[in-house]
């Protein structure tokens, strides 16, 4: 029997204590579900998707700012797709557009320069939303939006950082016994980010891949260090210790840490990035866009911290599914709400 095979047979025939193990990165959702890795493993494990969805965790505010900018005259909103459908407190982008906003879908950023460049008298704003993966995209963005002298582009801001968010779970709940730290993340942070977090929270952290082979390495390494603190680094075909440094100074040239509101979460200080002081002018509007209202019986809050399972929210498969998304969970191809719903996935 090779190591995959064995370690499929362990986690298949787990009998000992109940075991959750978070993952906080939307992309591992989304792989878990794609990969069938809960039919993989004993109902006694438990795979819980917390707050690592860009656009799940959005506050209803940046996404009112960003309707209001594409029913400006002449303003057109660009963003990525998982966004369009995200509701605000009145309505969400694709609404805006349906009555006569201008809202485009990008599918690079540096689309956004060129589409500036290439139309001088019309006014664009990029929506930048995002983890630490993302940041340094938008550092490269405002370096040439600089050295190509473009004026008429500009970003509104919703960047988060895991740290922080993740000292809020554990503070907030106490059902969590392991972590599948962010892979995409960890890339650019380096696995180090997680020292100190396991250290404050005596909770083991495990740097997983994509690929059903390594999740389940990754599920495995987490089941062997239950009760301990300590970092383990299942992906070091992308990941080091230390991270990608030049990323991180490109960011650091253009961003600062900040106090962020997290959708259904509140304000967590420290857990967010804005533009410095000295770049403002490319700002649209991101500061204090703090208010957050979430749908009527939505529980993505409690969902996000993994309080409850998806289909525990009254909403869910009823007056939520992916065809008429209430809650920002059910939106992304890369929440837990939407994954559940597709998957089949019932809480066990």
């Amino acid at each position: 029997m090779n190591k995959l095979e064995l370690i499929k047979e362990k986690l298949k025939n787990y009998d000992g204590e109940e075991l959750r193990f978070m993952e906080v990165c939307g992309t591992h959702t989304a792989a878990i579900s794609e990969n069938g890795i809960p039919g993989m493993i004993s109902p006694k494990i438990h795979l819980i998707s917390g707050p690592g969805c860009p656009v799940c965790v959005t506050v209803t505010a940046v996404i009112d700012r960003l309707t209001e900018l594409a029913l400006t005259d002449n303003t057109t909103v660009l963003t990525f797709g998982d966004l369009l459908r995200v509701k605000g407190s009145k309505m969400s982008l694709a609404d805006a557009r349906a009555n006569g906003g201008s809202v485009e879908m990008l599918y690079s950023p540096m689309d956004a320069v060129k589409m500036a460049k290439n139309n001088p008298d019309r006014n664009y704003v990029f929506a930048a939303i995002g983890f630490e993966t993302t940041t340094p995209v938008y550092a490269m963005v405002l370096k040439e939006i600089i050295s190509q002298d473009v004026h008429n582009l500009k970003l509104l801001t919703s960047l988060k950082t895991m740290p922080q968010v993740i000292r809020w779970v554990c503070k907030n709940t106490d059902n969590i016994d392991g972590f599948l730290a962010p892979g995409h993340v960890s890339v650019i942070t380096g696995s180090d980010l997680f020292k100190e977090l396991s250290e404050e929270t005596g909770l083991p952290f495990v740097v997983a891949g994509f690929d059903g082979k390594g999740l389940l390495a990754a599920v495995y390494a987490l089941c062997g260090m239950k009760g301990e603190s300590g970092i383990k680094n299942v992906y070091k075909s992308a990941v080091t210790e230390k991270g990608n440094e030049e990323a991180r100074k490109a960011v650091s040239e253009f961003f600062e840490p900040c106090d962020a509101s997290w959708r259904g979460m509140g304000m967590i200080p420290g857990s967010g990035m804005r533009l410095k002081k000295e770049y403002s002018e490319y700002d649209a509007g991101s500061y204090g866009l703090d208010e957050d209202h979430m749908p009527p019986g939505c529980s993505c809050a409690r969902v996000l911290t993994g309080e409850i399972s998806p289909d525990e929210c009254p909403l869910f498969g009823n007056k939520c599914t992916p065809e008429d998304a209430h809650g920002a969970c059910m939106v992304s191809t890369e929440g837990s709400c939407y994954n559940y719903y597709i998957s089949g996935r019932k809480k066990r």
